[in-house]
């Protein structure tokens, strides 16, 4: 038997009319980014954060770039990608920083690219949605003025029924817009945080080109 709760919401997917199809499957969308945003960044954080630490360790402990590549190597994350691809390029005897800049460079874009992927869509569904409820009012508002032009008179049950049904849309595109939104400018931010992760691993990486940085092992 169907609670009060679950009825009531049946009831307002039912008097949205067909954009809230639309709605719903934006919502869906956006909330399937979500979480996967959310766990992909959060394990690229830890990870990246952990790697660092232990980076300080062996940098300190002198034994090279062979024993920093296989801590690099052993950790997942953007930063541990950047530290591979400079240390390699620097063990295959690459000691031009400009090359190993180039190696890293590229590392990076790849690995920003890939922490960026899905937030287009956040954005999209956060810009889409208020503007396809706001579609869906107008709709609504069109259907109770033609009721009334039908009627022949404005009755005040017929109207108060048809911008009620219209504002419905409008309502449910700012409820998924606004956390969509919150979302996304948090997941920025955490990006944020994983770039300058990044730079403190390719300056790691330069530094051992320098003649002061630690000799190959």
């Amino acid at each position: 038997m169907q609670t009060d709760g679950t009825y009531a919401l049946l009831e307002l997917f039912r008097d949205g009319g067909v954009m809230m199809y639309f709605l719903v499957l934006c919502s869906l969308l956006a909330l399937g980014v979500i979480i996967a945003k959310a766990y992909i960044l959060f394990v690229a954080q830890r990870d990246s954060r952990r790697l660092l630490g232990r980076l300080a360790g062996v940098s300190g402990s002198g034994r090279g770039v062979e024993a920093t590549l296989e801590v690099a190597e052993e950790t997942q994350g953007p930063v541990a990608a950047i530290l591979g691809s400079g240390l390699r390029r620097l063990r295959e005897g690459s000691q031009t920083s400009k090359d190993i800049e180039k190696a890293i460079a590229t590392t990076g874009s790849i690995e920003l690219g890939f922490l960026e992927r899905g937030l287009t869509m956040l954005a999209t569904v956060a810009n889409v949605a208020p503007m396809m409820g706001f579609l869906g009012t107008v709709a609504g508002m069109i259907s109770a003025f033609g009721a009334v032009a039908e009627a022949g008179q404005i009755e005040a049950p017929l109207v108060a029924g048809g911008i009620k049904v219209a504002l419905i849309t409008t309502a449910t595109g700012l409820t998924i817009a606004i956390p969509v939104n919150i979302a996304y400018n948090f997941f920025v931010s955490r990006i944020d945080a994983l770039i300058i992760d990044m730079e403190r691993g390719a300056q790691a990486v330069l530094e051992m080109t320098s003649p002061a940085g630690p000799a190959h092992s």
